[in-house]
This record gives structure tokens, C-alpha cells and sequence, in this order.
């Protein structure tokens, strides 16, 4: 008897969040499609039934794991917490996300290998890069929006390097220095 609808389109999804978060802990060729098929508790040859190829599933995945400030801007307008350029850099160059990049910012986890990906992955995080540049540059103080979306592309690019730099170092204290530092700086640089 086959699957409804319902029950393939929740497989799909449980295949894509758990390949989300493996892509990001392990890179996109850290894991094969056999090990992740085995982790969502189905067999490799129902891979083909959800995907075309594994390039489909690391766009699908990466394009998953986009969206996190857009998510908080849109529940602060809902009337969750504010969104603010301090947190959203306090929420960024933590130790809790530098440990966690399987829930983490898929930017600073696969930068370097999605600029090596297909065009559909690379298309999916321009867009991304697009959004999160429009939306630094939101918060930031000014009317002048050349002036913030240079800062905007400034932040964006001291938060990923900061976050890849404190997770590539094996010297706990140099790692939260980097962290530390990069967010003083950043939020001086705001005012």
C-alpha cells in the first residue's frame, strides 16, 4: 500500500531538516546520502523518490536553513521581542552558536563549499546574502542607504569571518576573543 500525500510531503521534510543540520556540522560532502537515509529511519533507495539528484537535496537543505533573521524581524513585528542591530549581533557571535552550527547561520557553516556548489545552491544563497544585507541595513541608524548598505555588507562579512575564525581556532580563549571583540567593534561602529 502506498504513502498518501501527507506522509511523503513529512518524510520529505524530516529527510530535508535532518540533512539542514548534518550539511551544517559535517559540510555538504560530510556525509553521504546512504548515512543521512539511515538517520531519517528510511533506506537509500527511497533517496530517488523525494530527490533528483543530491544536488537537489543540498539545495532544498541549504535553502531550509536560510531565513533565520527574516523569522525574528517578522515575529518582532508580530509583537515578539525587538529586533535590533546589537542583537542581532549578540545573537550571532555567541559561544552557543559557534558550538552549535548545525542550528546555526548556514552562511559562516558552508560558505566556502556552496561557492563551490551548483547554480541552483549558489542562486539560493545570494538571495539569502540579498535579504540579510536589506535587513542589516534596515536596522541601522541613518537615512542614507548607500552608507548603510556599505555598512550592511561590512557587519555581514565581520560576523561570518568572525563566527568561521572562532570555530576554526583550537584555543578556547583566542575564540571568544575573536567573538568578543568583533562585536565591540561592530556595535562602536554603529553609532
Amino acid at each position: 500500500m502506498g504513502h498518501s500525500k501527507a506522509e511523503k510531503a513529512k518524510t520529505h521534510q524530516r529527510i530535508v531538516a535532518k540533512a539542514a543540520k548534518r550539511f551544517r556540522e559535517e559540510g555538504l560532502e560530510g556525509i553521504g546520502i546512504a548515512e543521512l537515509m539511515k538517520e531519517a529511519g528510511l533506506t537509500v533507495g527511497g533517496f530517488y523518490k523525494h530527490f533528483n539528484s543530491r544536488d537537489a537535496l543540498v539545495a532544498e537543505a541549504v535553502s531550509s536553513a536560510f531565513g533565520t533573521w527574516k523569522r525574528q524581524v517578522d515575529a518582532a513585528e508580530s509583537g515578539g521581542p525587538p529586533m535590533s542591530y546589537a542583537k542581532l549581533i549578540d545573537d550571532y557571535l555567541n559561544e552557543a552558536h559557534r558550538d552549535n552550527p548545525g542550528t546555526g547561520c548556514a552562511i559562516s557553516a558552508l560558505a566556502e563549499e556552496i561557492s563551490r556548489s551548483d547554480k541552483r545552491t549558489r542562486a539560493l544563497a545570494s538571495e539569502e546574502i540579498r535579504n540579510n544585507l536589506q535587513l542589516i541595513a534596515g536596522l541601522l541608524p541613518g537615512k542614507d542607504k548607500r552608507a548603510a548598505r556599505s555598512k550592511a555588507i561590512m557587519t555581514y562579512s565581520a560576523l561570518v569571518g568572525a563566527m568561521s575564525l572562532a570555530r576554526a581556532v583550537s584555543d578556547e580563549a583566542l575564540s571568544r576573543e575573536i567573538l568578543k571583540t568583533v562585536s565591540e567593534f561592530l556595535k562602536k561602529s554603529a553609532r
